[in-house]
């Protein structure tokens, strides 16, 4: 990956979506795509359009699009390409995975889900443990929204089946020691089931580092089309048994739990996203996105509480907050007229909204690498004028 310092002016002339008065800090909730996403997507429909297994031209190259997506998959989750799933969206993949899993539990087995989870990694378990008389358990966090490592351990047990937790939270952007918890979880005889969907775009991802059993994401939230990406070791992807049509091919272990015909032309933007990463380099993207979240927590108005951490260690620069006085649907809409896109409400982390005591949710503004100084300043600015 580069080293080099991230140029935002060069990063943004990548952008048609970027030409326009609104500012963008609505990343958490899905990102603006490059031009080169765009031009892959149009590009396959123009030229390559076909189903594969055909004796011809198009399905050729629909085939070699599945097979490059798939190493790019790879590349980009720091696994083999057999092991890499793809779906309509990280929740519809975890439901199938979820149920998929279930063939191996029995009434009384345990899942141990977070307090800082985004919904789409607790409802599908929750919905498990009604069909088959399993328990769900929910790991704390602290007022500080960290996660509570030792009430997470205190509540492991023999009977822990799955430890299912995200990588950064998509509400507050606390991060999670990943490989910690891992840890914990194969100690406990369980799987490590991570929701990388919020960290996808502010940090790098390797899952046979971090010791993650299952790993799900959404390229819509790194600057590609929307579309669910998975992980699952290969010894699980050869153990289980998918819920899939009879003639689907069993090769590669990833695509037994793929049905239906894939979004080819989505997978081309997927390709075209995680190249266009590559060519801006992770390393300078998280540098840049620390700097513009430093910028934006010295300049956070008295008026507006924070919920979260109050630094950049530990956390990736998405932000909850209130401004006083205002409803977060007012302050959002107000935003929204003046010509910056944040979002309101809980953003489906129920949890997490439950422990901070915050029925209505918050205003929730995400940076991600395309986003200026500037821009920072005008939203401080707008937020000190509310």
């Amino acid at each position: 990956m580069s080293t080099i310092a991230l140029d935002p002016l060069a990063v943004r002339r990548r952008f048609s979506a970027l030409d326009r008065s609104l500012a963008f800090f609505d990343g958490p909730g899905g990102t603006q795509v490059p031009d080169e996403v765009i031009e892959a997507i149009a590009g396959y429909l123009r030229e390559s359009n076909a189903n594969v297994s055909g004796p011809y031209e198009t399905s050729r190259r629909t085939e070699a699009l599945v097979d490059d997506s798939r190493r790019a998959g790879a590349s980009f989750l720091g696994c083999s390409a057999e092991e890499v799933i793809f779906g309509a969206n990280m929740t519809t993949l975890n439901f199938a995975l979820t149920r998929t899993v279930g063939r191996e539990l029995a009434p009384g087995d345990e899942i141990l889900v977070t307090q800082l989870d985004h919904d789409g990694n607790v409802s599908p378990w929750l919905e498990l443990a009604r069909d088959l008389g399993l328990e769900v358990r929910f790991a704390a966090i602290r007022d500080d929204t960290t996660l509570d490592l030792d009430d997470l351990a205190a509540q492991l047990s023999d009977r822990t089946r799955v430890v299912a937790y995200p990588w950064a939270s998509n509400a507050v952007g606390t991060l999670v020691d990943v490989a910690r918890i891992a840890e914990l979880a194969h100690e406990a005889g369980a799987l490590a089931w991570v929701d990388a969907v919020h960290y996808g775009p502010h940090g790098p991802i390797d899952v046979a580092a971090a010791g993650i059993d299952v790993l799900l994401c959404s390229p819509y939230k790194f600057f590609g089309p929307h579309l669910g990406l998975g992980f699952a070791r290969a010894e699980l992807l050869e153990r289980w048994r998918p819920y899939k049509v009879r003639p689907a091919s069993d090769v590669p272990l990833g695509h037994r739990f793929e049905t239906g015909t894939l979004a080819h032309e989505l997978l081309a933007g997927f390709v075209a996203a995680v190249r266009y990463i590559e060519s801006v380099g992770m390393d300078a993207i998280v540098a840049y996105e620390r700097e513009l979240g430093e910028r934006f927590l010295a300049g956070l108005p008295e008026s507006c509480e924070l919920y979260g951490l109050p630094t950049m260690d530990g956390r990736v620069p998405t932000f909850a907050f209130n401004v006083r006085g205002l409803s977060p649907r007012e302050a959002a809409g107000r935003l929204g007229d003046r010509g910056y896109a944040v979002w309101q409400g809980n953003y489906y982390a129920v949890e997490v909204m439950k422990r901070l005591g915050l029925p209505d949710g918050a205003v929730r503004a995400g940076i991600v690498h395309y986003n200026t100084a500037d821009e920072v300043d005008g939203l401080l600015a707008e937020l000190a004028a509310l």
